[in-house]
């Protein structure tokens, strides 16, 4: 069961436990990219902080997790909490872009993030790699995590990678230019709800 609090400030705190996970995890939107990210995986790890530090979000996570028997777990139900933190923080979503969109390179790897934060979840990935894990994350569970993310946070999000050869390198161009579609989707760019509905 998950419990979340929020404040006007666009920050939210979620926790979650489960017979296989326990997690507590803390973001503010209008952060500066600090973060302290504890996943029980260590490469996850690696993808979170640079997320934190190029969205410009504020995160604190720590999950104890089953990860003797797979990283499975730990990577869904980190982005569930995730998803959820952030769809609490943003709140009614009044005046923020909504939309984000880059295209970010990493020596020979490029890869193109997209999203909408207009309520609605769905995802779509296209990518392969040619390792099947690194450092205890596995490649399968990139395109998981974003699915489960998008259900959580009620987001519409693409990714694809374009070019590259480096597994190390388009998993870490598909964290950062997701961090700066993000960025550039909650940035508060007017006063109204950015729907025709008026409602998102």
């Amino acid at each position: 069961m998950a419990k979340a609090q929020h404040s006007a400030q666009r920050k939210a705190k979620v926790q979650r436990r489960t017979a296989e996970t326990d997690i507590v995890l803390e973001v503010n939107l209008d952060g500066s990219g600090t973060h302290c990210v504890d996943s029980g995986v260590e490469f996850l790890d690696h993808m979170l902080a640079n997320f934190a530090r190029h969205a410009g979000f504020d995160l604190t996570l720590a999950c104890k997790g089953d990860t003797g028997v797979d990283d499975h777990h730990s990577v869904e139900d980190i982005a569930i909490v995730m998803g959820k933190a952030i769809l609490e923080a943003l709140g009614d979503r009044k005046g923020i872009q909504r939309y984000g969109w880059a295209i970010i390179p990493m020596d020979e790897a490029l890869v193109r993030s997209a999203l909408d934060l207009g309520g609605r979840s769905y995802s779509v990935f296209r990518g392969e790699f040619s390792r099947a894990e690194i450092n205890g994350f596995s490649t399968e569970m990139i395109e998981h995590f974003f699915v489960s993310l998008s259900r959580s946070m009620q987001a519409n999000i693409h990714i694809a990678i374009l070019e590259g050869s480096n597994t190390h390198h388009k998993m870490e161009a598909i964290f950062k230019s997701f961090a700066y579609a993000m960025k550039q989707a909650v940035s508060i760019t007017g006063t109204a709800i950015p729907s025709t509905k008026g409602v998102l």
